[in-house]
């Protein structure tokens, strides 16, 4: 059976990230539970010249275009929605992916607050012992920042920086990107061959300097 994703959208830096996932989840034949804040419609727009309808409704269709999603595999839902499916630990996804995440809905998350439905997603999936991953901004990171993801490790949470590697030679920005999206895939036991696996191409030979 293919597994469920519930992907949430913040308003941080790295919104390429997020797309790029749901566009290989989709590829995989996973279903995805799109989550967005408003801040995320502004980082979309900015970084990827993407508008991200308010209407979720909207969204949805948008993005099954965007993704050639045939089969309704993607559905969206507003940050308010609280009778949405990853609302409650009855319906919980089999994984979440907070990517990007702000610094503020990580500390949310580490605090419990649940106050929407991207926080009280992120809770349902703690409590239920799913899988969190979550994929936070850039650099640099205070203590307090630090002290919140040490919070969440201990809980079971998988925080992910986006920090891509060198040694597979990117050419291009998009190659960075895929980097890190196959991080977050193979925490997820999703298959995908965005980049070869260490030892596949020679690339410990240009680590052995």
């Amino acid at each position: 059976m293919n597994k469920t994703i519930a992907v949430a959208f913040t308003g941080a830096s790295g919104m390429p990230y997020g797309m790029r996932l749901v566009d290989c989840l989709l590829a995989a034949g996973c279903q995805v539970w799109l989550l967005y804040s408003q801040v995320a419609q502004i980082v979309a727009r900015q970084e990827m010249g993407i508008e991200l309808p308010s209407r979720p409704a909207e969204l949805e269709a948008a993005l099954r275009e965007r993704f050639k999603d045939v089969d309704g595999r993607l559905r969206v839902f507003g940050r308010e929605e609280w009778f949405a499916p990853p609302a409650s630990g009855s319906n919980p996804p089999d994984a979440m992916v907070v990517c990007p995440c702000t610094m503020g809905t990580l500390a949310a998350i580490a605090a419990g607050l649940a106050q929407n439905l991207i926080e009280r997603a992120a809770d349902v999936v703690i409590k239920e012992g799913r899988k969190l991953i979550l994929v936070p901004r850039e650099t640099p990171l205070s203590a307090l920042h630090l002290e919140n993801m040490l919070r969440l490790a201990r809980l079971g949470v998988v925080i992910l920086p986006p920090s891509p590697g060198f040694y597979h030679h990117p050419q291009r920005i998009d190659d960075l990107v895929d980097f890190v999206v196959a991080r977050i895939l193979d925490q997820l036991g999703v298959a995908h061959s965005l980049m070869p696996r260490w030892g596949e191409a020679g690339e410990e030979a240009n680590d052995e300097r």
